[in-house]
């Protein structure tokens, strides 16, 4: 058997996967068309799959939308072509799915992990742009695969299908784990609460690119993740003329344009990075009017946990405070969030000795700090703390813009990679 055979076989159904859902990009908690697809192709190859709160604790999602919008998404999914009796299963956000391999021989738990959400955020429509070039740049206003998660899907669907073809093989149970809400850090609390990371021995996650560029390039574990917290805020005041009686109102937008020149004061920490930024802001309601209302939109992050505590802490002070200076209310709630976390490096070696095997595979990096947030930390952090191992890997990706905005895209040629070294890590495992 010559896996590396076996996974050109099926890339140009990789690659038309990854087209597919990057047409259809959807964002968190309303991926109902892509799970959908994801869930049918899992059943066909014979997988056990687990919809619902089966995948999901419910109450542990975070930033979940408004049901009138989950609503729309859902219809809009069977108008697209999912299945409506999967969509009817994962109706209200609840758009994880775990597909399982049960084998009846004793064996390691290993569990791999793929995140399936897009970006609030419109494509790129010039005609020199590659997926509007060839016929597969997203339909969906506000909603683009600007962070490579297409890719990891159709990867996952990949995996699947080989390893349901190495059946015989296998021992123990594996579990793939196809993640909604990762963008905002929202969606792996979820599935961690729900209890597919416990009892697990051995869990990869990775990504395309990021701080990997070149194609053929595997690091083989991540660390430096960056704590973060998003938060939501309401300020409130009071409406009036701007002209006749400016003094009557109480200014919401000038609360929040305040609070944010403040936060951006927040003092640097001693022991490391920390970061702020305020993403959204919307407020008032015409040029004569003093603003009522500004909703904002803004996240924190540090090096460690315990820096964006820090962080998260004077936040939420300076915004409780500077509406009390401006005499409006404010409401906030924290819609997303995840710890740091470090892979495991008694696991570098085993994914060195995969990686060598793959003619595909220029360069092995031991280890590389990310330098961004990723809600999979919750996942390692689990799988760690009960003495399992956990690594999070970055595929390597010539890119033709930066994660997050609206030309980016990818070498398709990673996805051969990626799929290929997540097979024969599960394949090791069972013989380590």
């Amino acid at each position: 058997m010559d896996i590396s055979q076996e996974v050109l076989r099926i890339k140009s159904k990789l690659i038309q996967r990854r087209r597919d859902f990057h047409m259809y990009p959807e964002s968190g908690w309303v991926e109902y068309r892509t799970a959908a697809i994801i869930a049918e192709q899992l059943s066909r190859l014979g997988y056990h799959v687990h919809v619902r709160e089966e995948a999901c604790k419910s109450a542990s999602r975070m930033g979940v939308p408004q049901p009138e919008v989950l609503w729309h998404h859902e219809n809009r999914a069977i108008e697209e072509g999912a299945d409506p009796r999967w969509v009817e299963r994962m109706r209200d956000g609840h758009t994880a799915v775990v597909g399982v391999i049960r084998t009846e021989k004793p064996g390691p738990v290993v569990a791999l992990r793929f995140d399936i959400d897009s970006n609030d955020l419109t494509e790129c429509a010039a005609a020199d742009h590659r997926p509007v070039r060839e016929g597969f740049a997203s339909r969906h206003e506000n909603m683009m695969h600007a962070c490579g998660h297409d890719g990891h899907a159709a990867i996952g669907l990949g995996v699947a299908e080989l390893l349901a073809g190495y059946k015989e093989r296998l021992s123990g149970e594996i579990r793939l784990l196809f993640q909604p809400a990762e963008e905002g850090s929202r969606g792996a609390k979820a599935m961690v609460d729900a209890g597919w990371l416990d009892g697990v021995d051995y869990l990869f996650g990775g990504h395309i690119a990021f701080q990997s560029k070149m194609l053929g390039e595997i690091v083989g574990a991540v660390g430096g993740f960056l704590a973060t917290t998003k938060i939501n805020a309401v300020f409130t005041g009071k409406a009036a003329h701007a002209g006749a009686a400016p003094e009557e109102g109480r200014n919401a937008l000038l609360a929040a344009a305040s609070a944010i020149v403040h936060l951006n004061g927040i003092s640097r920490h001693s022991e490391g990075a920390t970061r702020i930024n305020v993403g959204t802001l919307k407020a008032g309601s015409g040029r004569n009017i003093v603003a009522d209302k500004a909703v904002m939109e803004l996240e924190t992050r540090g090096e460690t946990t315990e820096l964006n505590d820090f962080m998260k802490k004077e936040t939420i002070r300076i915004l409780e405070q500077t509406a009390k200076l401006h005499d409006v209310a404010c409401e906030w709630e924290i819609v997303g969030e995840a710890p740091g976390a470090e892979s495991s490096p008694g696991l570098i070696p085993l994914i060195r000795q995969e990686a060598e095997k793959m003619g595909s595979v220029k360069s092995f990096v031991p280890r590389m700090d990310l330098g961004g947030s990723e809600d999979v930390v919750y996942m390692m952090n689990r799988v760690q703390e009960q003495g399992g191992q956990a690594s999070y890997l970055l595929f390597g990706s010539p890119l033709t813009d930066g994660h997050h905005q609206v030309r980016f895209d990818f070498d398709e040629d990673v996805l051969v990679i990626g799929t290929e070294i997540l097979v024969r890590l599960v394949l090791a495992c069972q013989e380590g």
